[in-house]
């Protein structure tokens, strides 16, 4: 075949398949998630009321296939903090297809890696070197290989209900113990330490074995801020011990907080610092391991050791052209101080509402990063409630909130853990005053809901219980 007939022929091949005719067509969407795919998740979907079919998004919301329109306050858990589809990342996306870059060559250095580690090191310019991978979870293997690399010891610390990823290395960092189990025998000389013990981290660290202590500036799971000057601290003790610090910003980084790291709240500095979620403005799966000098030279210290640890994604010029479009919104959108300023009118707002309702406890967070804490009411009535619906399950009370958020008033949240009576609510950093004040609007008239026992949120209550037990049972 000549070249001009094979150019036709796929020319002809691109205008037979239609992706757009597949979107335009989703019926089968949760039936395929049963048949092919984890079948858990649609059952949950349904029970819980999110079984939504969304074709379209833009900014800080979603449409439904009848053109409902949802506030989305968990931005694909961080992903999103500029809001889908910017349009400054959507160009870069299209220059980048338009100008057929020669991407993943694999064997060669691709000028936007080194552009975007050149303007990440600049946003943090007390570490020189930057890897890039694919996840999040991805840049916890490695910062475990490089601090291991780097010390030679083998041990790693964490926090109690410490979150770090679910592959298998980030699993053995992780102080959640609902998602080890199952998984049998994980890395060894992994140990967990309690949140905010400075005690027990310098009794670990004394052993003078310990490679790397990771830890979440702000945990994601609960939204737990360590005590003030813990961090500083805490860093002090593990360079005075030989030991390195390891700052998971994967979801508190990239201005969430209202600083582009959150460690930036704390002064501290850390050996490491793992970015992912929204690097590449959600378009397209990236992370980045930012490093001092000298450990990177542990790493790679020689000419046949070039490519000793790599990635076949992580020289990705797509995600390093959406990396470079998300540090130019930063810093051309205001971003951090828009963020900054969200999280205090939320904040404000939600902390104004503790003298209406009993339940509601303590408001936490940085930014855009906040977790609603619930508490046992001092009324009998509602004490009853409560003492019920704890005693069915420990897990079900944020579902009383998030349910209706999403059933009455299309607000997506999540409940931030197990065993946590805290819904967690992550907003894209782009959202109006107008957001705020519906979300804040639309909670107060769920917590107006809960407050009245017995009555339809308890009886919800009772209802998932029932079929959270009958599941467990089968």
């Amino acid at each position: 075949m000549h070249n001009n007939d094979a150019a036709k022929a796929i020319r002809r091949d691109a205008e037979s398949f239609s992706i757009r005719s597949i979107l335009e067509n989703q019926s089968s969407r949760f039936e395929n998630h049963l048949n092919y795919m984890n079948p858990q998740m649609p059952k949950v979907l349904k029970t819980l009321g999110f079984d939504k079919t969304y074709i379209r998004a833009e900014g800080a919301y979603l449409w439904d296939q009848d053109e409902n329109r949802y506030l989305d306050f968990l931005s694909g858990y961080g992903v999103f903090n500029l809001g889908r589809y910017h349009p400054v990342i959507v160009q870069a996306m299209r220059d980048m297809l338009d100008y057929k870059d020669a991407s993943l060559v694999q064997f060669d250095c691709p000028h936007l890696l080194g552009e975007l580690a050149k303007a990440l090191v600049e946003k943090v310019p007390h570490l020189e070197r930057v890897y890039f991978t694919s996840t999040g979870a991805e840049t916890v293997e490695t910062a475990i290989k490089f601090a291991k690399a780097h010390t030679k010891r083998d041990r790693i610390l964490f926090f109690d209900h410490g979150f770090h990823g679910l592959t298998n290395g980030a699993l053995s960092v992780n102080g959640n113990k609902e998602f080890r189990e199952g998984f049998g025998k994980l890395l060894p000389d992994c140990n967990q330490i309690p949140f905010n013990d400075l005690n027990a981290l310098e009794k670990e660290l004394k052993k003078k074995d310990v490679a790397a202590f990771i830890f979440e500036p702000i945990q994601g799971k609960g939204v737990f801020i360590p005590s003030p000057g813990f961090l500083k601290a805490a860093e002090e003790l593990c360079h005075k011990y030989g030991a390195l610090t390891i700052a998971d910003e994967v979801q508190s980084g990239m201005g969430r907080t209202g600083k582009f790291l959150a460690c930036e709240h704390e002064n501290v500095h850390p050996d490491i610092v793992l970015l992912s979620k929204s690097l590449s403005g959600g378009i397209v799966p990236t992370g980045a391991v930012l490093s001092r000098t000298e450990i990177f030279k542990s790493v790679f210290s020689r000419m046949d050791r070039c490519v000793v640890h790599s990635s076949s994604f992580g020289k990705n010029s797509f995600s390093a052209a959406m990396g470079l479009a998300t540090l130019w919104v930063i810093d051309h959108e205001n971003i951090l101080e828009r963020a900054a300023q969200a999280g205090e009118s939320l904040m404000t707002k939600l902390n104004a509402l503790k003298k209406k309702f009993e339940l509601l406890g303590e408001i936490r967070g940085r930014g855009c990063m906040i977790g609603i804490e619930f508490q046992s009411p001092k009324s009998l009535q509602l004490k009853m409630g409560w003492s019920l619906l704890h005693t069915l399950s420990k897990d079900l009370f944020p579902q009383l909130i998030t349910v209706p958020l999403m059933r009455d008033h299309r607000i997506l949240t999540q409940t931030s853990g197990h065993h946590q009576d805290i819904v967690k609510i992550l907003p894209p950093l782009i959202i109006e005053e107008e957001d705020i004040q519906y979300f804040v609007s639309s909670f107060e008239k769920v917590l107006e809901g809960a407050h009245k026992f017995p009555g339809g949120i308890w009886d919800l209550g009772k209802s998932l219980a029932k079929t959270a037990l009958g599941d467990s049972k089968s």
